[in-house]
């Protein structure tokens, strides 16, 4: 049997990167992405920050394609062991690259790594089951935040 090169018309693997923001520029980078898509996107805020983006015990997580800011994730703790995550977002070109699961996991280490026992969410009903093949549990039913159907979410860490 004969192994066969791949196609030069076959997209080349995208490269993924999912680290903490450092800096001043990752997080203008963090904050455009969140904007491309909650507000310019999805029109759901007017400026999708507020005061978690300015408590320090925020942590801000980007991701990259092939280098490119691509896509966020933000979680803080909300008492005790219990962490939030939210502001999930990947531009639209980027979608399909498999950006969005490494980034959850990577939330989900962060607040286990910081002393986390269970973390949550409240995401886009349409992405339920895409958290559910992550590992996380729906809590109740869907019920409509700003304006969309969402889904309570929770996973426990550690």
């Amino acid at each position: 049997m004969t192994d066969v090169a791949p196609s030069p018309f076959s997209p080349a693997p995208e490269h993924l990167d999912c680290h903490p923001v450092t800096g001043s520029v990752e997080l203008a980078a963090h904050h455009a992405v969140r904007r491309a898509v909650f507000v310019d996107e999805q029109a759901l805020f007017v400026d999708d920050r507020d005061e978690h983006d300015r408590d320090p015990s925020t942590v801000h997580l980007l991701g990259l394609v092939d280098g490119e800011p691509a896509g966020t994730v933000r979680l803080y703790p909300a008492g005790g062991t219990w962490w939030k995550g939210d502001r999930l977002a990947v531009l639209r070109a980027h979608r399909r690259a498999g950006l969005g699961g490494p980034l959850v996991r990577l939330a989900v280490w962060t607040a286990t790594a910081r002393g986390g026992t269970r973390m949550d969410a409240m995401v886009q009903a349409v992405n339920a089951s895409f958290f559910v093949d992550l590992g996380w549990t729906p809590v109740g039913g869907e019920v409509e935040h700003v304006g969309v159907p969402h889904q309570a979410m929770t996973i426990a860490l550690g």
